[in-house]
């Protein structure tokens, strides 16, 4: 039987944030990854200001300086049915080294993150190994059962399973964990288009018919989400790709001429925009953190900042458990309490964008007398000069700014 004190199921940005930290705490963990590498287009790739001081913290902040990437220091909303732009969070306002939004495609990332847990003697990452199930030993999670890509099968057992496997993870399976649904009312599609060199940079919002368009430079190419009211892919695929085609002209003139680049629907991806949230995060030897906790909607871009935060809470509170063999239902619930306000208070957040903003927008429908004004809290929040830092903050850092164990600081590898 293999035996690690951590399985951490999946290696997205969480999972790889976790495995470094436990590990230069000197736990021993394991991270399991079903794919082969990390280049899996169409995922986020928002580096917040609190995951930059995190990797200043770690020493890895001159190495992630050398990946490509774009900054923005503003959050957006397109306000009324001119679209107009109103800015929520002026993130430049904040004190501080980093005040911007760093946009880099998330595989560097996670390589760089990889690469440097791998110096660490009690990590390990294994790669085309997905999770099929939970172990149990006296009614508790005690590891899981796996399969690799070449179909060989077996089982590793842990002190701790933590899942960082996003809105598919089997850990929601568990009725105990009382998952709970959020309306949505959109969907995304996402597909790439070429980038000319006068072309405007960092990230790029504008209104289609009834759809809200982001577009993020990628340096060669965009990587563009289109938001489309939910449940109206076939009925939109319908009506042709060239449709769509000279509708995304007609919102984004600017890039009429490379729509063509679009050759079919295969290359549009559809994502099924979900926000929920787990009732509990856990149960006797498992721990759920992320997507996996709560699944956010694409709004605002903060659901990998908040995951990366989630990591390092559990970091925080686990790393000394672990090592002294002693993790229990305590240790976990501590994560959960820790963190659960912030995952309701941006979606609560969240859904007040779905609701006064998005969904009007992709009904088409106007607001009257207010239809070009912003919704009343946000008009609040920027009113003020010191208030405008309180959105910023928050989108920067979360309502409660994270620190990861001392034992993880002050190495610096090249």
């Amino acid at each position: 039987m293999e035996r690690t004190a951590c399985c951490v199921v999946g290696g997205g940005p969480a999972g790889m944030v976790l495995g470094l930290l436990l590990a230069r705490a000197g736990v021993d963990v394991t991270v399991l990854e079903k794919h082969g590498d990390f280049l899996r287009d169409f995922r986020g790739d928002t580096v917040h200001p609190s995951t930059l001081s995190l990797l200043d913290d770690l020493g890895l902040a001159e190495r992630f300086a050398e990946l490509p990437q774009r900054r923005v220091d503003t959050v957006q909303l397109p306000i009324g049915p001119g679209g107009t732009l109103f800015t929520v969070g002026d993130i430049s306002s904040l004190r501080g080294r980093y005040n911007y939004v760093a946009m880099v495609p998330q595989w560097d990332l996670l390589n760089l993150l990889a690469e440097e847990a791998g110096r660490e003697p009690t990590f390990r990452l294994r790669m085309d190994t997905a999770a099929t199930g939970f172990r149990y030993e006296r009614g508790r999670v005690a590891g899981v059962r796996y399969r690799t890509a070449d179909g060989r099968t077996g089982e590793l057992a842990a002190t701790l399973t933590v899942a960082c496997d996003g809105r598919g993870s089997l850990a929601r399976e568990l009725p105990e964990l009382r998952l709970r649904r959020f309306r949505c009312p959109m969907d995304a599609w996402w597909f790439r288009l070429p980038r000319r060199s006068g072309d405007p940079h960092g990230l790029v919002g504008t209104l289609g018919e009834r759809s809200l368009i982001a577009m993020i430079d990628r340096g060669e190419y965009w990587q563009c989400a289109t938001l489309i009211p939910k449940g109206s892919d076939a009925q939109r695929r319908a009506a042709g790709l060239e449709a769509f085609r000279s509708q995304f002209a007609a919102a984004a003139p600017w890039m009429a001429d490379r729509v063509a680049a679009l050759r079919s629907w295969d290359e549009v991806k559809l994502l099924d925009v979900r926000l929920d949230r787990l009732g509990r995060w856990y149960r006797p030897g498992l721990l759920c953190i992320g997507d996996a906790a709560h699944a956010m909607s694409p709004v605002f871009g903060i659901g990998i900042n908040l995951a990366v935060q989630d990591a390092v809470a559990a970091a925080r509170h686990l790393a000394g458990p672990l090592r002294a063999g002693t993790v229990g239902p305590r240790d976990v619930r501590r994560v959960q309490r820790r963190r659960w306000p912030t995952a309701a208070a941006t979606q609560a957040l969240q859904r007040l964008a779905h609701a006064r903003v998005i969904e009007p927008l992709l009904a088409g429908r106007s607001r009257g007398a207010d239809r070009d004004r912003p919704p009343r809290l946000v008009q609040v929040l920027t009113a003020a000069p010191w208030l405008k830092r309180a959105p910023a903050y928050f989108f920067g850092y979360g309502a409660l700014r994270e620190r990861p164990p001392a034992a993880a600081l002050g190495r610096v590898t090249r």
